[in-house]
């Protein structure tokens, strides 16, 4: 969440600090310092304790910032995989190393001195470009918070910075660093090969029954047939239990007539704005652009950037100020506003495209209502069906009982393996969470009755194992052009590289690509001048990190992407880097910053931890993550 509240600040270090103390943190880590500390306290470095609370509000920020950018809330198992849990206890370690610190150097920041950094910070501003109490508060109502715990973290976090722009504002990379990354990104190779038809120029010989039965012997394991699970299973989907709960008509048209509005296509301005201090700079702006023939051309030339006052195309509701909002939709297309008072400042609008509303007819929507009112009863249904199944378990029912009485899909699996599939290979069930029910049938016993298993929709799968068919060795006999198959393939392989580093040896005894394109039946191909990075078509990875690691004229052979032949290849040309661009150089200096400033902030860490000395709780910290996941996995937040 505290990432969120540095949007906008001006500092590129204090920016990317946080981001870097969990990098450095990630690194680091603290799995070596579990040791038990007093109750209530889940851990503490010098005299600053972290609460199991703030480590509960740390890890559900952390959680919810990553649903957010995967599109999709993280169940506990997925948090655990991704190191959320870790990952927001070193975040906490590390700014409370800082906050001891900075206390132990009497730092601190004036009440009017973060006033204005909140005030200055664009997540705050409204559409005028000025602070925004409105925004600010709608802020703090999205993100949980009070303004007392808003502002006191913000103070901790201001004060962090001039601890770290203090370290860390003087890291720089040598000039002769920039200048070597630059040379060796920057520079060029062209690059000549040949891909020979090696079906035509290699015969690989019959491999014998000896060889055949050495090579079985030798990869056993290549030739098992997986564990089997014959499986019942019980699945309530999402899409199911929505054809569960109907929607008559009558409630459709009962919602749309509630809330018509709600369905409409609002009308839309494009709407320039431009904000002033006070009425007489507004009045003088206004006099010399009601005369300008190019709106755009005279506001930058008042000293306005087109970012600044092209707000876009906006309903009347996306506006915050209203009087404003009145202003902008009385105008006219293309016509400039006298001065408006709003609430936080006096602008000049100008609107440059209306898209005119539309009041959308009850056909129009019905479809569309009839399916929120439907999703919005779907959870209910779902829980009320798997209530009802986990107590028709409780009394013993089977699941096909159960699927009779509820009238769920019930499925009988004859076999199915660790992948989902049956022992040809198709596809054990038809279904789009055939993984998850695969795993399921695999972490549970036969006759042992499982707990039901999340599905990523929403809804659950009952599994229950009938018989397990362990895995069985697959005796020569029935394997055989398997391992044919397998000999004869590692065998061509072989003799393609062979035949590869012949014609490689020639090259380097002074042959031409040519010569040897002509002898082998084809022909020779020419890159552009390609960077170390670069992959041209026809060539793989692997093949242009090759020909870097050669000099001019050098001769080598690759593998080709399908790893299956190679391609002959020689260094033709070696074109220097050119002299750096200064943007290149920006790029280039900035990266290496970051990665410098990075260390520096995990040794000043590290450096902390060792002065002051950390404790973790052990017990408190896993009686905060397993109400953590206990509270996912009733589904709240």
């Amino acid at each position: 969440m505290l990432d969120q509240l540095r949007r906008g600040v001006g500092n590129l270090l204090a920016k990317i600090l946080l981001g870097l103390l969990i990098i450095a943190f990630a690194i680091w880590g603290v799995a070596d310092v579990f040791r038990g500390y007093g109750r209530g306290t889940l851990a503490k470095i010098g005299k600053t304790e972290i609460s199991v609370d703030e480590y509960r509000q740390a890890y559900q920020d952390e959680l919810t910032s990553i649903s957010r950018r995967l599109g999709r809330r993280l169940t506990p198992e997925q948090a655990k995989l991704l190191g959320i849990e870790q990952r927001a206890l070193s975040r906490l370690i590390g700014a409370a190393a800082i906050d001891t610190h900075a206390r132990e150097l009497s730092l601190s920041i004036s009440e009017k001195a973060l006033a204005d950094i909140i005030k200055s910070d664009p997540a705050f501003h409204g559409p005028d470009g000025a602070f925004s109490n409105r925004t600010f508060q709608s802020f703090l109502r999205q993100a949980g918070m009070s303004e007392a715990r808003f502002v006191s973290e913000r103070r901790r976090e201001e004060v962090r910075d001039q601890l770290t722009d203090t370290l860390l504002g003087g890291v720089a990379p040598p000039q002769s660093v920039i200048d070597l990354l630059h040379r060796y990104r920057e520079e060029t190779r062209v690059i000549e090969y040949i891909a020979p038809d090696f079906a035509k120029l290699i015969k690989p010989a019959e491999p014998d029954e000896a060889k055949l039965k050495e090579q079985y012997e030798q990869n056993k394991a290549q030739f098992v047939k997986p564990e089997l699970r014959k499986i019942n299973v019980l699945l309530l989907t999402r899409e199911g239990a929505k054809a569960r709960a109907p929607v008559t008509d009558e409630e459709v048209k009962a919602a749309y007539d509630a809330d018509k509005e709600k369905y409409n296509i609002p009308e839309k301005r494009h709407v320039l704005q431009l904000a002033f201090p006070d009425k007489a700079a507004a009045d003088k702006a206004y006099a010399e652009l009601a005369k300008a023939k190019n709106f755009k051309e005279a506001a930058t030339k008042l000293g306005f950037k087109e970012s600044d006052f092209d707000l876009g195309s906006l309903s009347r509701r996306d506006m915050i100020d209203a009087k404003i909002a009145d202003a902008a939709f009385a105008l006219k297309k293309d016509e400039l506003s006298k001065p408006v008072e709003g609430q936080f400042a006096i602008v000049l609008l100008r609107v440059t495209e209306i898209t005119p509303g539309k009041q959308r007819p009850y056909d129009e929507v019905k479809a569309e209502i009839k399916d929120r009112i439907a999703g919005e009863r779907v959870a209910q249904e779902i829980q009320a069906l798997h209530d009802k199944v986990e107590d028709e378990r409780s009394a013993g029912k089977p699941l096909k009982e159960i699927a009779e009485q509820l009238r769920i899909p019930f499925h009988e699996i004859a076999e199915i393996d660790r992948a989902g599939k049956t022992s040809d290979g198709k596809p054990a069930i038809e279904k789009a969470e055939a993984g998850k029910i695969a795993d399921a049938a695999f972490g549970g016993a036969a006759g042992v009755e499982a707990e039901a298993t999340e599905l990523s929709d929403g809804g659950f799968a009952w599994v229950d194992v009938v018989a397990v068919t362990p895995e069985k060795q697959k005796p020569f006999e029935e394997v055989k052009g398997e391992v044919k198959e397998l000999v004869v393939e590692q065998e061509r392989r072989k003799d393609v590289a062979a035949y590869a580093a012949k014609l490689v040896e020639r090259l380097l005894k002074g042959e031409t690509l040519a010569a040897v394109a002509k002898e082998v039946g084809t022909k020779v191909e020419r890159t552009a001048p390609v960077t170390r990075t670069t992959v041209p078509q026809g060539l793989a990875q692997n093949a242009v990190q090759q020909a870097f690691a050669l000099p001019k004229g050098g001769a080598s052979s690759a593998l080709t992407a399908d790893g299956k032949a190679r391609l002959i290849l020689r260094v033709a040309d070696i074109v220097a880097a050119p002299a750096a661009k200064p943007e290149q150089i920006e790029r280039i200096k900035s990266e290496l910053t970051r990665q410098m400033q990075g260390d520096a902030l995990a040794e000043y860490l590290a450096g902390l931890q060792k002065r002051y000395g950390l404790s973790v709780n052990e017990t408190a910290l896993r009686q905060a993550l397993g109400s953590e996941r206990e509270t996912q996995q009733l589904g709240f937040e």
